[in-house]
């Protein structure tokens, strides 16, 4: 598996402990420094089954900063794909990812259905 979370962010923290409690091995990458590239946003995207908004932060600063809220709805897939791999900040975190799943934020009921 996949853990892609942010290292000072309490949600990925909260779902680092939750893992390594149910001694799930996974590989740690963090957001910041190795930001998911537009390929792999696409292919998780594709796989999640998930509207594209719930790959944005919405919380976050540069979300706010950018006025993205008002800028998503014309935006295509593609645009906003390509968006997202440019600020790893851009995006909700953490993500979990094993093969064919995508979880994306920590919400314990999906991510027990996984392990």
């Amino acid at each position: 598996m996949l853990f892609i979370c942010y290292p000072k962010c309490t949600t990925c923290q909260k779902a680092q402990k939750w893992l390594d409690g149910k001694g799930a091995k996974y590989e740690l990458r963090d957001i910041k420094t190795a930001n998911p590239t537009y390929e792999e946003l696409a292919d998780w995207h594709k796989k999640s089954g998930l509207p594209l908004k719930r790959f944005f932060n919405t919380s976050g600063l540069l979300y706010k900063s950018l006025a993205l809220k008002d800028k998503l709805p014309t935006m295509s897939d593609e645009e906003q794909l390509r968006l997202l791999a440019t600020d790893g900040m851009l995006v909700k975190r953490p993500l979990l990812i094993d093969g064919d799943r995508v979880l994306v934020g920590f919400r314990e009921s999906e991510w027990s259905g996984l392990l």
